[in-house]
């Protein structure tokens, strides 16, 4: 079962990728079940029974991912700036300042 979201809207499953992609929306899930990426932190058992249950916070599991892209960029040597940069590119509705608090901010919580 395919699902795609943009800020916490659903397509059906029969609108498929296409219309997805033309809203600029992402896949979240693929027809093998829930893509995790949370894989380090959680088994793809539990992250399948938490996003069918809607326990996951899609701002906080894109937030996760740019952290750790952040990582992986800087383990490159590539420079804080730089890295920023390129996650912008991946993220266009995020500002500069925004990539900069998410990737350089503590839990909060």
């Amino acid at each position: 079962m395919t699902f795609c979201y943009l800020l916490g809207e659903q397509l059906a499953e029969n609108d498929g990728p296409a219309a997805a992609t033309a809203q600029g929306m992402q896949v979240l899930t693929s027809d093998n079940g829930p893509d995790n990426p949370l894989s380090g932190l959680v088994s793809d058992e539990v992250y399948e029974v938490l996003a069918e249950h809607r326990l996951l916070s899609e701002k906080g599991v894109r937030d996760f991912q740019i952290r750790q892209k952040f990582r992986d960029y800087r383990q490159e040597n590539v420079p804080a700036y730089d890295a920023i940069e390129h996650l912008r590119r991946e993220y266009p509705y995020l500002q500069f300042d925004t990539i900069r608090k998410i990737v350089y901010s503590l839990n909060r919580r």
